[in-house]
């Protein structure tokens, strides 16, 4: 563990959390619940691990940070976030939930990139206690630097484990051919998306019908950002599988 450089950044606390310094930052982790329905009720399934950046103990917001972050650190910024999520999850969450964790297509521009990335997430999850099979590996939008790259490195956390999923998933084609290469187990519906096609019947039908397709092909599906009452019915009627949203839960910090 030592020898990762993200791990040059961790802190840690009495209580077993873990905080993260960045330059005149610090950085923790925050969990927010992703619920699943069965039979009409809903039950926390997993937890999303979001960055939560301070500085001068003031809190941040998370794209301000990463806007600051010169473009050559992303890499080990990533990679510490990454690290801060499972370290605390280890710390703080049942375990029995599933930990959604977000990476950045854009940092991986090699085979040695991903190889390293592989190998550190193995070795923080055995000092955290963790198994693989918990771990949602969240793909998010930003385009890929290397598509094979990208591929291989997906394909490698799929053998070893972990779970893959494709977020803010809009039905652009670029979302569409996302899913082809990807094969996820997991689709998260980008929420402005879900908000527009709820606000019509029409659009509520197209919605019913992707969700459908999905889970017909063993694809499990999230619509994120509900943050109403008739949102989440809608989201439960149109068959979807877990929704996430400030509705039902907030992120609270590690």
């Amino acid at each position: 563990m030592s020898r990762s450089i993200d791990l040059a950044h961790i802190v840690r606390h009495d209580d077993g959390t873990a905080s993260g310094v960045w330059g005149n930052y610090t950085l923790q982790s925050a969990f927010q619940p992703i619920f699943a329905f069965s039979n009409g009720k809903l039950s926390i399934t997993g937890f999303e691990g979001l960055i939560r950046p301070f500085r001068d103990a003031e809190p941040q917001s998370p794209v301000s940070f990463f806007n600051a972050c010169p473009t050559v650190d992303r890499l080990h910024i990533e990679a510490l976030t990454r690290t801060l999520h499972l370290l605390n999850a280890g710390a703080c969450l049942p375990q029995e939930a599933s930990i959604f964790i977000n990476f950045d297509p854009s940092v991986f521009t090699d085979r040695s990139i991903a190889d390293k990335a592989l190998r550190d997430m193995r070795l923080v999850l055995h000092e955290a206690g963790i198994d693989a099979n918990r771990v949602v590996c969240e793909v998010t939008e930003q385009k890929s630097a290397s598509q094979e790259t990208l591929y291989n490195f997906v394909e490698a956390l799929r053998a070893n484990g972990f779970r893959i999923a494709v977020d803010d998933y809009g039905a652009e084609e670029s979302d569409i051919n996302r899913i082809k290469e990807l094969r996820p187990d997991i689709v998260k519906f980008d929420a402005h998306w879900i908000m527009q096609l709820m606000d019509s019947g029409a659009g509520f039908a197209l919605l019913t019908a992707m969700v459908a397709s999905f889970e017909q092909q063993g694809i499990r599906t999230v619509f994120e950002g509900i943050e109403e009452g008739w949102q989440l019915e809608l989201a439960e009627k149109s068959g979807a599988s877990m929704v996430q949203g400030f509705a039902l839960a907030r992120p609270e910090l590690a």
